[in-house]
């Protein structure tokens, strides 16, 4: 899946050279920043012992089933993220070296999914969380294809599936709320903060062990920037890790070239994705009520 994704991105960039020409000043983005109130988590691989408590607690804070797909059927056992998971740890082992890596959504300073959805179902709210309206929703899942991290997942069981994908705990009400995962980890991998406290935690780190770090913190400019930050072991490159080698500049700019080019704004498509929102809208209330929905 990862694999595919980079691939697209590379066609994408091919296809952004030929269509750059038809893509004016004035439509040229202005850059993103991460807001004043951003929050964020950082993930210290060198840290982590893959006991998957994080896993638990991100379900049992977000009320998430257990996979039982995996084995005997008696386990939560996923191997990815999915339906009935927000957070995974996996597994790096190669060259003799081995590594565990957290992956959740990213809350990418400046979104690729955000900018994929035409009906706005995904935005960033406060403290910059990129967070998912399930009423606005058309189930196109173009935001999972224009995600380069492959995050956002679907409940394909059900008639009007939702998009799956960490929030950071948003529906806890302290304010900020703080996400389980960082609140239960036993040796502190992953810890929350606003982001411009991790950022520079992850440098302080970088600067006293540089031995003990890839020269990098991740995040930082990658894509555009994240809001959740990783640190990995000397010898490991992020890419090991599973996490792409994206460049700084953001995804959706590259994305919105390349619809000005061919699309010229991406009016039609809009236009037809209105419609579709409409009988997606129509379909939900008629589903609430308890009618026969339109196919």
């Amino acid at each position: 899946m990862a694999t595919n994704r980079r691939a697209l991105l590379k066609g994408m960039a091919a296809a952004g050279a030929v269509v750059a020409s038809g893509v004016t000043t004035a439509e040229a983005r202005a850059r993103k920043r991460a807001p004043a109130d951003a929050i964020g988590m950082l993930y210290d691989a060198t840290l982590c012992i893959g006991c998957k408590t994080c896993v638990v607690a991100c379900k049992q804070a977000n009320g998430l089933p257990p996979d039982t797909s995996r084995g005997d059927g008696l386990w939560d056992a996923p191997d990815d993220l999915n339906s009935k998971t927000k957070n995974i740890i996996k597994l790096y082992k190669g060259e003799g070296r081995q590594s565990f890596m957290k992956a959740q959504c990213m809350h990418c300073v400046d979104p690729s999914c955000i900018n994929a959805c035409m009906m706005g179902s995904l935005e960033k709210r406060e403290y910059g969380v990129v967070t998912w309206h399930g009423e606005r929703c058309t189930g196109c899942r173009y935001c999972g294809v224009a995600c380069p991290y492959g995050i956002p997942t679907y409940e394909y069981d059900k008639a009007f599936p939702a998009v799956v994908k960490c929030e950071m705990c948003a529906q806890r009400k302290d304010k900020p709320f703080k996400p389980a995962c960082c609140e239960i980890c036993p040796v502190k991998a992953v810890i929350f903060g606003t982001y411009a406290d991790l950022l520079v935690e992850a440098k302080r780190r970088l600067a006293e062990h540089p031995d003990r770090y890839e020269p990098k913190v991740f995040g930082e400019t990658d894509g555009g920037g994240t809001q959740v930050l990783y640190l990995s072991a000397a010898g490991i490159p992020f890419d090991k890790l599973g996490l792409p080698d994206l460049g700084p500049e953001p995804v959706p700019q590259l994305q919105q070239s390349i619809q000005h080019g061919i699309y010229q704004g991406f009016i039609a498509p809009a236009a037809l994705f209105a419609v579709l929102a409409g009988v997606i809208w129509r379909n939900r209330k008629a589903a609430a009520r308890g009618e026969g929905v339109d196919s």
